[in-house]
């Protein structure tokens, strides 16, 4: 079974990625309020994807006023997407470990154990 990429997996950082993976760029001001971060969150989260090469930083200025924008490399799209294969394997491995190694109708759970009389 693939491991889940430690990078990706933490919630702010996937919101973060899913969030580029809907478009070709996005400023840091878009991200900061459609993901309610601040500015700080924002900005330490995205220095771990950059420097995992996930995504690439481009800095402007317009109309003298700084301008940071984000976009997600080849190869966080890859990474991305392999998170999600992971997630997929994890899901029908847990599908399928009914009784005796048979499959469980999706949604149903497992019967409780019994614990032994103490």
């Amino acid at each position: 079974m693939t491991d889940l990429d430690p990078i990706i997996h933490q919630p702010t950082r996937l919101r973060l990625l899913m969030a580029l993976s809907g478009v070709e760029q996005a400023d840091f001001v878009f991200l900061q309020s459609s993901l309610g971060l601040t500015q700080g969150n924002l900005s330490t989260h995205m220095t771990k994807v950059e420097e995992a090469g996930y995504v690439e930083v481009s800095k402007s200025f317009e109309n003298k006023l700084p301008k940071t924008r984000f976009r997600l490399t080849e190869r966080g799209r890859e990474r991305l997407g392999e998170y999600w294969e992971a997630l997929d394997q994890i899901r029908l491995l847990a599908e399928g470990a009914g009784p005796a190694g048979g499959k469980r109708p999706r949604g149903e759970m497992s019967p409780a154990r019994e614990l032994p009389p103490s």
